[in-house]
């Protein structure tokens, strides 16, 4: 049966900027990391991290993502670089492809927990507020393959069948030519593996902000729900790439390696229990709010125009989401939780109101020297009856 369509592919996956070449490859995981960056900041702010904290996060992730990707695929492929015929120190040419995501996730999330413990914030949080990022950048990173005419699957008479070109060995990133100059592509269509994967990652991606939103998941559990979906996904679609692979069993390495994450996954998603986390700053001063009463004119906008720019904070403390919700809109940090024995008068609260009652106490006796007639004391407490404040009886 002949198609009634085909999927082109791209005859150039790198341009020359002078003597720079610039790579399709390159540029999708160039956006897709930014793709996923924009996610995961959104993510994190609405769970009280500062703005741009995703910033020092990529600055450890993205290069130790970048060369866990590039140990995985050399530690599974080492033939290309250390058989008979191979070049070791190719093995560093990282521009001429050759990345694997799971190397690529191993390696990330040892960054990730880095940068998350400079910042002080719990790396499950890091973890969950990515989990949707992810896949959208793996989507996007997918593309380059397709530019790049590779991993694609076997021979189909589908529609959407892709045309694959032969790519000249001596000329990476282009297209074998004819004596015509016409590109040459290899004979019938193959399914378009990349396409599919990358559907796949963003059904993956709106699966989890759907059951994130509605389950509220916390504890690295939206992370793990990414991991069981895209394991789900790349285990069908390994099945059927025709690209070269270590297999073990008569399956490629990768079907093994879907299935066992897979598992690990589902394990952890199904003991590990627990609300979603949210995070209020630690090491600044609370944010400023107007007054309850909504009078504008109290507050000093100059003095903060003027003053110094909002610092990132020493760390951060896990709250409840109702704690959160109320530093939210009351700018008031809440209580740390203080560890109590029996019968130290703390346990019903006692103690603190003793003490907020003694600070009272100390604050309404008199300065020495200060009059205390009686004509004095009705007069302050007049002004408390008439809701004065303390700068009104000072004055």
């Amino acid at each position: 049966m002949t198609p009634l369509a085909a999927l082109p592919s791209p005859s150039t996956a790198v341009w020359q900027l002078g003597p720079v070449p610039i790579r399709a490859y390159a540029l999708c995981i160039i956006v897709g990391i930014v793709v996923a960056c924009l996610v995961t900041e959104r993510r994190l702010r609405q769970r009280g991290v500062a703005p741009g904290a995703v910033l020092d996060i990529a600055v450890w992730a993205v290069p130790t993502g970048i060369i866990g990707a590039r140990i995985y695929h050399v530690i599974t492929s080492p033939e290309k670089y250390f058989g008979a015929d191979g070049h070791p120190l190719k093995a560093f040419a990282i521009w001429e492809g050759g990345l694997g995501i799971w190397g690529a996730v191993a390696g990330g999330a040892v960054g990730a927990w880095i940068a998350a413990r400079q910042l002080g914030i719990p790396f499950a949080v890091v973890a969950d507020a990515l989990a949707p990022g992810l896949p959208l950048a793996q989507a996007v990173g997918r593309f380059g393959n397709w530019f790049n005419n590779e991993l694609y699957g076997g021979r189909t008479s589908l529609p959407w069948g892709l045309e694959v070109h032969l790519m000249d060995p001596d000329n990476p990133g282009h297209a074998l030519r004819d004596d015509a100059g016409n590109p040459i592509l290899q004979p019938g269509l193959y399914h378009p593996t990349f396409l599919y994967e990358a559907l796949w990652n963003i059904g993956v991606a709106a699966l989890v902000l759907v059951l994130d939103r509605k389950l509220r998941l916390g504890k690295g559990r939206a992370f793990a729900l990414y991991v069981m979906g895209y394991t789900a996904g790349r285990f069908w679609i390994e099945l059927m790439r025709t690209d070269e692979a270590t297999h073990i069993l008569g399956l490629r390495l990768n079907v093994w390696t879907a299935a066992l994450v897979f598992l690990g996954a589902l394990i952890y998603f199904v003991r590990v229990r627990g609300p979603r986390e949210y995070l209020i700053p630690v090491g600044t001063p609370a944010t400023p709010v107007p007054p309850a009463g909504g009078d504008v004119s109290q507050v000093d906008l100059s003095a903060r125009e003027a003053g110094p720019r909002a610092v990132a904070p020493e760390g951060y403390r896990v709250v409840s989401e109702e704690q959160f919700r109320a530093y939210q809109e009351t700018g008031v940090v809440p209580d740390e939780p203080t560890e109590t024995t029996p019968g130290d008068g703390a346990a019903d609260g006692t103690a603190v109101a003793d003490s907020a009652a003694a600070e009272a106490a100390d604050r309404a006796e008199p300065a020495p020297g200060e009059a205390t007639t009686g004509a004095d004391r009705p007069k302050d407490d007049r002004a408390g009856a008439a809701g004065a404040h303390p700068a009104d009886r000072d004055s």
